[in-house]
């Protein structure tokens, strides 16, 4: 259980949906809380005992899909009571309310317990981590907790995420769209734009783009780039489902070539976001001031 070493008395915590890579989880000090993957009748973690390729595999040799599980509060309360009793405060981000009950069931946790400030995301994958690491960052700036946990929250409308489903496919094993609309898309190769309402997790379809994956991802990234006037150029996240590295090396030369970033990072998103929208999910996730 890491402890948050640059700023004592501050824990940071988050549903592990929000999909950081290592170097940024270390280098904030998160402490990541994993959802439940449940497939064939056993309880896997997200990420620790069960890959998106595992999920994956088992589509694609029994044509099954697992379902998702979110954290229950004796479950939150377990994990903040050392924490609390030893005198930290702890800020925990969450995975949108629409998406997942895990946020209402944190918060009852932190009634239960005291001295744990919950954060809605409002927003799923690494739309979630742009919030964590503004977190890391004020945490090493000396703001008190309620200060940061305010100050996140007026934050979450900043954070926009994206993606772009290679197929349907997954969409409509999962009950999430028709047979008819997955058919005729997959037949036409159109390739879905799905954007989050940051207000809530919540997704809906955007542009519907035509063609070869590699050519739709450059005008997905230019589409997303030119829709805000005052993009936060700090940090970006390419984020995927599992993806060949060479769309992945394309997404971000045509982000280069567009807008300079600060930082970029290549993430992989975890199965709870995976097992829905299926492989070769591709999305670029950033702020706006």
């Amino acid at each position: 259980m890491a402890q948050n070493q640059t700023a004592p008395g501050i824990i940071l915590s988050a549903d592990s949906t929000c999909d950081l890579d290592p170097e940024l989880k270390e280098r904030y000090h998160v402490n990541y809380f994993p959802l439940h993957i449940i497939l064939e009748g056993k309880d896997y973690t997200d990420n620790v005992d069960i890959t998106p390729e595992d999920v994956y595999q088992a589509y694609y040799d029994r044509r099954i899909l697992p379902k998702t599980s979110a954290v229950n509060v004796q479950e939150y309360i377990d994990h903040f009571r050392p924490w609390v009793e030893a005198g930290y405060e702890v800020i925990h981000i969450n995975l949108g309310h629409a998406l997942s009950s895990s946020y209402q069931n944190c918060c009852l946790a932190a009634e239960e317990l005291g001295h744990v400030h919950v954060v809605d995301s409002g927003n799923l994958s690494t739309g979630t981590g742009l919030l964590v690491v503004a977190a890391g960052k004020m945490i090493a700036q000396g703001m008190d907790a309620a200060s940061i946990a305010d100050a996140l929250r007026a934050r979450t409308r900043k954070c926009h995420a994206s993606f772009v489903l290679d197929t349907l496919t997954f969409l409509h094993a999962g009950g999430r769209c028709s047979a008819v609309a997955a058919l005729g898309a997959n037949m036409l190769k159109l390739k879905p734009c799905i954007q989050v309402d940051n207000r809530d997790g919540s997704m809906g379809v955007g542009k519907k783009y035509r063609g070869a994956l590699d050519k739709v991802l450059v005008k997905y990234v230019k589409d997303e780039l030119a829709r805000y006037p005052d993009i936060n150029t700090d940090l970006l996240f390419i984020t995927h489902s599992g993806i060949p590295r060479e769309y992945i090396d394309l997404v971000k030369k045509t982000v280069n070539d567009t807008i300079q970033f600060q930082e970029i990072h290549i993430t992989k998103a975890s199965c709870t976001i995976s097992c829905h929208c299926g492989p070769n999910t591709l999305g670029i996730l950033f702020e706006t001031r």
